[in-house]
């Protein structure tokens, strides 16, 4: 971020409808707007960002649900009007009061990921925000269908013997393991 900061928002991002629970710690400087904070999603999640998203919260100032996103090829599809992500910034939205928005990412497969306030802390010198402080099981993979797609995925990992099992490690990658994760091994577009 070019401009200065003084505070950072820890957020915790949990993967909604997947047990046990894919979830991501991540501090981000409080000038970030909620385009910024998509990116920074999509690099925690290890997604490409190729599909449409949208953040729903609730705007402090009305308590009126707030739709969040960039208005592109398929605007028409959404019905309500959406505040523009760009300039919408999430210290405006997030505050100790108002902790939850929906993040909800490629609506075919509907990937709903809970975003939540943890806590705002003092920026820290030598730290190069955003950074991903902890989490927990590899993140979904793109395309994948769904969670019925994703739980179908999990059991043909568990059979070698499964007819669809060498097609689906050679797309996946043989290094994948869905209950990997290391936050070290996350890195941020910025």
């Amino acid at each position: 971020m070019k401009k200065t900061f003084e505070k950072v928002y820890q957020l915790k991002l949990s993967m909604k409808g997947i047990t046990p629970q894919i979830w991501r710690r991540i501090q981000v400087p409080e000038n970030y707007t909620f385009l910024d904070l998509h990116d920074a999603i999509q690099d925690v999640m290890d997604w490409e960002d190729y599909h449409l998203h949208e953040f729903e919260m609730p705007n402090p100032k009305t308590g009126v649900l707030d739709k969040i996103g960039t208005e592109g090829d398929d605007f028409e599809a959404f019905v309500e009007p959406l505040v523009p992500e760009k300039k919408a910034k999430i210290s405006n939205y997030f505050t100790p009061e108002n902790k939850d928005a929906l993040y909800t990412y490629d609506f075919g497969d509907n990937w709903q990921v809970k975003v939540r306030l943890e806590k705002i802390l003092p920026r820290e010198e030598g730290v190069d925000y955003p950074i991903c402080t902890a989490g927990k099981r590899a993140a979904v993979p793109e395309d994948i269908g769904g969670i019925w797609g994703y739980e179908d995925m999990l059991e043909i990992l568990k059979n070698p013997e499964h007819e669809e099992y060498e097609d689906t490690v050679t797309w996946l990658g043989e290094d994948f393991d869905p209950e990997d994760f290391d936050p070290k091994d996350v890195s941020f577009r910025k």
